[in-house]
């Protein structure tokens, strides 16, 4: 059976993820866990009953450990992303991956020099909605599209959720990025996945409330794509409501979710009017954590992040803070050209 070490417990999706690390132990077995935090670590090793491991080599040294999951702070991503790549570890990084174009790329050119399988946690992709309109792009059904929207927005500066146990994502230095970051990710790769590359980008970033010293609380992006489309993305922790989340407009096609109804209409496709909410919808895929250990327990043709996705969206969201704060269009760093 494959065997998997947590490798950190500081990311607020760690709790849940510990919980379905329990829950696959047929499939897969928690092995260890390693976190810099001596206290964080006997907490997450106690849920999953297992050691700690207080020597990372001992983790990258074992052969009978296949992968690892990464839940640190984001700063401390590249040195073990990129020892996990070098130790031949299969890898699920939470998101966001790098700080910025920098650490992403590095990250990336480790991951695809060891030639090992990598995720991360793009979980908006496996929802129905979101399934059904990647695919209707495909098809061509909204004619050539001009505009896409997405918003991804929440109360947690107003609610205080990152006073205490979480209070690192409130701290730029260690996260990358506030509010509009932190939740912005999730917008931007679902955006980027619908749309494909950034030729340019800015924003308009705000502390909001301020009630994290120098840490973003909300902000709204300007995006132009390669394919001459217009987007914007609106993300923070600063909102009582989000009822629009999603809009995408065309030459003969729209659709908008709203109240998390999808509403939906193109030439193409019958009996869509975008009157009433939509309901014919694939299958909703397993999140983006469960879609790894269904990899690592040994099933292939999975649609997994790729590194260099999740590095590009670490290069965007940088040139969007970077068009911020000079009030002025940038254009994102490239990703490396891929080794022949």
């Amino acid at each position: 059976m494959p065997q998997v070490a947590l490798v950190g417990g500081a990311h607020v999706h760690t709790p849940g993820f510990l919980r379905t690390l329990k829950a696959r132990a047929g499939q897969v077995q928690p092995k260890c866990v390693w976190d810099h935090d001596a206290a964080r670590a006997k907490k997450c090793a106690g849920e999953l009953g297992v050691p700690v491991v207080e020597d990372l080599a001992a983790i990258w040294n074992d052969p009978q450990i296949t992968a690892v999951v990464i839940c640190s702070e984001t700063n401390r991503h590249e040195a073990l992303v990129v020892a996990a790549a070098k130790a031949k570890k299969l890898i699920y990084a939470e998101k966001p991956l790098g700080l910025g174009a920098k650490d992403g790329y590095a990250m990336l050119q480790a991951i695809a020099s060891a030639g090992v399988l990598f995720q991360t946690g793009y979980s908006m992709r496996s929802d129905p909605k979101n399934l059904f309109l990647k695919d209707q792009i495909a098809k061509g059904n909204f004619g050539k599209i001009t505009r896409v929207r997405a918003s991804v927005c929440h109360n947690g500066a107003l609610g205080g959720w990152f006073d205490t146990e979480w209070r690192w994502m409130a701290d730029p230095k260690q996260s990358g990025v506030g509010g509009f970051g932190d939740l912005g990710t999730h917008g931007l790769d679902l955006l980027l996945w619908f749309m494909g590359d950034v030729s340019k980008a800015t924003g308009s970033i705000s502390l909001g409330t301020a009630r994290y010293p120098d840490c973003d609380e909300y902000g709204e992006s300007l995006l132009v794509f390669a394919n001459g489309a217009t987007g914007t993305l609106a993300a923070g922790w600063d909102d009582v409501a989000n009822p629009v989340s999603l809009e995408i407009c065309g030459t003969e096609g729209h659709a908008a979710v709203v109240n998390g109804e999808l509403y939906f209409q193109s030439k193409k496709v019958q009996d869509s009017d975008g009157r009433k909410p939509w309901k014919q919808f694939p299958p909703a895929l397993p999140n983006a954590l469960e879609l790894f250990l269904d990899a690592v327990a040994g099933k292939t043709g999975l649609p997994l992040v790729t590194a260099r996705e999740a590095a590009y969206r670490s290069a965007v969201m940088e040139a969007i803070y970077q068009g911020a704060r000079a009030q002025q269009w940038v254009a994102p760093e490239a990703p490396p050209a891929a080794k022949p």
